[in-house]
Order: structure tokens, then sequence, then C-alpha cells
């Protein structure tokens, strides 16, 4: 049985009114005016100075959220909207506002993490236990970043406490599929330097993840009617010291190691490791006129794939940059940021490609000023590719504050994404000929922050040219690639937070109209996967050392094939989750996910999980 979002958001409301007692009353600002983004510009500003639309989960916010994984703490939020194979660690695909999960950039501290082979992150495999923030930029911004921030930008930053002294936690949980999880670590900060160590272990037996038959060549073209679990261990370092009054240096790193069980006819088992080392020096004298920085960093993503225990194929791509950038200030409220950025991508692998190494320049520059109630940011990039030469992006922004609280703003932008190295060279499948994929988007957005609420409502449109498929023409049907689609996604997007009778509300709900346009035989159908509509409501109340939440979330239905011939129907699901604080520094968190145990599928075929339960003792000293 399916429910649509609209049900969804109905249920959610009506809790939320069963909820209240009494009157309602707006009596505490539901955000932060004061949350600093970086993400947007390259640079500090305010969350409520931003131009272009943006969110900033925070780890309170993560903890608050029980989430088990990075997909289920994003599923539903503004403008994403999510497809999984299976439940956990298995490959999942994130829309950021209808593009394609390769058009959203994903960093980790400001290093890319987007494969140079497949060209999309391994979202499933970034362990939420080791993350501190997330910034989510909606919208282009390959005038900052270059290729791949067609649909927006997702960067995670590491955990790390800011608070002076020595901040130690552990926590240990486990629950349905006979989840285990285990995480611990430090942070110490001193006068001029600071340190941190953190590790997690994370592990599920899963369930069956795919319906398809061997027999038939449905599905995964395998019958495996076995449990598909998924295991992970990741370890994080953060470091850095302060010399004198200017003069900062700072690294850090990641890994993540996972073992994935998956059902298939050709492999159903991987090995992969994420890995995420960078360091960067910063002078930035008192006088706050003048900024330098020079970061290095590495990032590496491998997978060994098998049958069982035959080793089938093994991937691993590198992607080493540079950046030097400049921050100016030409007056209190005037910003010039201007840098350069230099990648080299590399692919090793058992299989051989025609091409397995590039470099990428890029040169940027961008402005943010303010003069009175009106706000300006501007942005431009040229990069220059060892493959496809020279491309230039842009991007204007515009925001006007009223009395009353009240912000317009509207932004224009371009964004390009070139082709990966699968897309150009995969043996059997070359196409080497391709072109990058552009785009053109505009946003149009009115919001108000005022005491004790915030809302938010933005439009939008993108048009993407050259966009990349692969047909299979006779008479062996080999796959190419092809630069002959082309997309129009349009779209609306509405935030509310507040804070009434002691409850904290958080809505989000979204609405993209993401359409084939390319003159062929799908000309005006929906882009595949893509919900049209999604939407999530988080409600959390405290009660003393007892603090209780519930998150409705649910997407309408979704075409699984370009020709809008295979229907996925829309489904909505309910979280309950508990904390109770059982002494000063012993918390401990239940949470029940999909209590009505609703069936339902974001990619044909593939299982997602029923009704689950997870139980779990945190444990932080001094909170």
């Amino acid at each position: 049985m399916h429910r649509s979002l609209p049900a969804a958001i109905a249920a959610a409301l009506f809790l939320s009114a069963s909820t209240l007692p009494g009157a309602a009353r707006a009596d505490a600002a539901a955000t932060d005016l004061d949350t600093v983004l970086v993400t947007a510009t390259r640079s500090e500003q305010r969350l409520a100075d931003s131009l272009v639309p943006a969110q900033v989960i925070d780890r309170t916010e993560i903890e608050r959220s029980q989430a088990r994984d990075l997909i289920g703490l994003l599923r539903g939020r503004a403008g994403i909207d999510v497809g999984n194979t299976g439940g956990r660690g298995k490959l999942s695909s994130l829309f950021l506002r209808g593009t394609e999960s390769d058009h959203v950039l994903v960093l980790v501290d400001g290093v890319k993490m987007n494969s140079a082979t497949a060209g999309m992150a391994a979202i499933q495999d970034l362990p939420l236990a080791q993350i501190e923030r997330i910034e989510i930029i909606r919208g282009p911004r390959s005038s900052l970043y270059g290729s791949e921030a067609i649909g927006g930008v997702i960067q995670v930053f590491t955990r790390g406490s800011q608070a002076t002294g020595f901040s130690p936690y552990a926590s240990v949980g486990g629950g349905s599929h006979d989840a285990r999880e285990a995480s611990a670590g430090f942070d110490h900060r001193g006068e001029r330097g600071w340190i941190g160590a953190h590790g997690a272990y994370d592990s599920t037996d899963g369930f069956n993840a795919c319906r398809g038959s061997g027999a038939l060549f449905q599905g995964c073209f395998a019958d495996e009617p076995d449990d598909d679990g998924y295991r992970s261990t990741s370890v994080s370092l953060r470091g850095g010291y302060r010399f004198g009054e200017a003069l900062v240096l700072d690294g850090q790193f990641l890994q993540a190691d996972a073992e994935n069980e998956f059902d298939g006819s050709w492999t159903n088992r991987s090995r992969i490791r994420q890995r995420v080392t960078g360091a960067r020096l910063r002078h930035a004298p008192g006088d706050g006129r003048l900024a330098l920085s020079l970061a290095l960093a590495r990032n590496v993503d491998r997978s060994d794939d098998f049958l069982d225990t035959l080793p089938r194929s093994d991937f691993q791509t590198r992607r080493d940059s540079a950046t030097v950038q400049a921050d100016v200030q030409l007056a209190s409220d005037q910003l010039l940021s201007l840098g350069v950025d230099h990648g080299n991508d590399r692919v090793d692998s058992a299989t051989a490609y025609a091409v397995d190494e590039r470099d990428n320049t890029g040169v940027f520059l961008a402005y943010s000023g303010q003069a009175g109630a009106q706000r300006l940011q501007a942005s431009v990039r040229h990069d220059d590719n060892e493959q496809f030469g020279s491309h230039v992006t842009g991007a204007l922004g515009w925001g006007t504050a009223f009395d009353n609280g009240l912000r317009l703003t509207a932004s224009l932008g371009t964004g390009y994404k070139a082709p990966t190295f699968n897309d150009l060279y995969y043996p059997g499948s070359e196409s080497p000929d391709l072109r990058p994929e552009e785009s053109t988007s505009l946003n149009l957005g009115l919001s108000r922050i005022a005491q004790g609420h915030h809302w938010s409502f933005d439009v939008y449109e993108s048009r993407i040219d050259d966009l990349i498929v692969f047909v299979y023409p006779p008479p062996d049907y080999r796959g190419v690639g092809s630069n002959v689609d082309q997309a129009r996604i349009r779209g609306a997007e509405f935030a509310f937070g507040t804070t009434l009778a002691g409850i904290d509300v958080a809505l989000e709900l979204s609405h993209t109209d993401p359409r084939d346009r390319s003159g062929g035989a799908n000309d005006g159908n929906l882009l595949a996967r893509r919900a049209r509509s999604t939407g999530r409501i988080d409600l959390d109340r405290g009660f003393g050392p007892l603090r209780a939440g519930i998150t409705v979330q649910g997407a309408s239905s979704r075409y699984d094939d370009p020709a809008n011939t295979v229907r996925l129907g829309g489904y909505a699901t309910t979280d309950l989750r508990l904390e109770y604080a059982l002494h000063r520094d012993w918390t401990l968190l239940a949470r029940a996910s999909n209590v009505f145990d609703r069936q339902y599928e974001t990619v044909a075929w593939y299982y997602q999980p029923g009704r689950e339960y997870h139980v779990a003792l945190r444990w932080r000293p001094g909170r």
C-alpha cells in the first residue's frame, strides 16, 4: 500500500495539531541569525545573508534526528530526492532540484568527493558518525567550483569541537536486522593548538535488497533471496596550530572502509574505501584587510568487486588538488575573493582506459557587497581542462530587505559538467568525442525571519543542454555515449520553522517538474526516478529530561524509466524517537522507523526498509 505526499503532510499536520496543548505561541527564534555559511561564496558569511537558497544541518540536529545514515538525514529536505537500491550502504542517487545525481558536487572539508569514473559521490559510504555539520546549496555553483555543480553543492565538515579543553564522547547501539554500532572520540583545544580523533563501527545484516529474477531478466538479473548486509569502519583526525596571531596551519583526514553485499549476476559484493586528506595554511593579519590561504588535498575512491569470493573488477580514482585563495576586504561591507584551483584526476584499474589521467586549472573571482538594504553577489570562473579546453561560468545574485523582515532575492547562474572517464573511455563503450554538459538556472526567492519563526519560498527554472545519455544501437547493442538530451526543470520550495507551545516545528516541501526536452520519443516525459513532490515535517519537544520527536516524510509517484512506462507509487513514512537524560553525562535513545511498515520502492525492483527499531546509549561528559 502506498501513500501520497499530500496524505503524508495531512497526517503530519493532524499529529502536530493533536499534540499542541491549548493555544499555540511563537516565543522563540527558530533559526540562528549568526549561523555561518562558507560554501555559497567560498568565504564566511551569515546564512541569513545568502542570496542563493542554502541550509545548514549541525551536529545537534544530526543527533536529534537519530538518523542512521546520511541518506536518511537528507531525504525529503527542500530540493532533495533520493533513489536507493535496497537499504543501508546500497548504491544511492541524490537528485538536487531534479538534476542528475552526478550534477551534485559533494565536498568533504573542501575536497571534491565525486568519482572521476562514476561521476557521482558515494554518499551512502560517508559515515554520519564522523560529520560535524552539512551545508546544502541549491542551484549552480560552477562559477566557484567548476565542473559538477549544476544542481548545487553539498559540503560535509568532519567532526571537531570548538570548545576549549578536553571533550570526549562515546556511544553504542543496536537494533533490527542485527544492527550494531559504536563510536568514540575526543577533541582537545588549547590556547594555540587543537587535535581530535574519532572512530566508528557500523554494521547490519540487512534484508533481501532485490526482488529481480535471473530467469526472467528482471531487476538485478539474479535470484538471490538472501539478506544483503553492510559493514563500515571509519576514522577521522583533525589538528591545527596558530603561529602568532596571523598564521594558522590545520589538517584533516577521513577514511571509511566498507563491505557491501547486494544481488547481481556479475558481482554481488564490494569492498569500498573513501579517503580524504587535506591541509591548509592561512595568513590573516589582525586588521582583516587581506587573508591568504593555501590548501592541498587528495581524495581516493576505491572499489573491489566480487561474485561471492571470485574477484571481478577493481577501480580506484585519485583526485589531487591545490588551491590558492585571497580574500580582500575592500570596505566593511565589501569583500573580493579570488583564487586558483588546480586538480589532477587519475584512474588506476585492472580495466584499461585509453586515457587515465587529466589536469584542470580554474581561476575564479567573487564579489560580495552591501549598500543599505541592497545586497549584491557576483562570481565568474574560467576552467582550462586538458581534454575539453576553456569553459567560462558565472553567477549573479541580488537581494533587498524590507523593514518588516521580508527579503526578496534573485539569482542567475550557469553551470557545466565535464564527462567522466567512464563516459569517455569505459572499455567497450568508448565515446571520446563527448562534450561537457551545460546549464542556465534562475531563482527567485522571498523569505522572512522574525521573532519566533522563519520561512522561505523559492521558485526556479533550469535548462540543461548536451546531456549525456547512452544508446545501444544494433547489431552488437554496445553502449555509446551521446550529447543528445536536453532538459527543462521548473520547481518551487517552501521551508518553515517555529516553536509552538514548546514544540519545535520544521516543515520542508518541494515540487519539481523535470522534463525531457530532447525532441525525440521521450520529449515531454518526466526524467527518470525523480518524484515531482517531496516533503518532510519534524516535530520535537522536551519534557524535562525526556525529549520526544516525530518525522513524517514522503514523496509522490515517479517513473523508473525515460519512456515513463514503469511507475513507482508514492509513499509516506513515519519515524518516532525518544531520548532520555539518565544523568548529566548519559543519554538513552530509542527510535522506531517506518512505524506503519509501508512498502515502497524508489528504484524499481529494489526493496526499502520496513518497520525497524533501534536503541543507543550515548556518553558525553559535561552536557
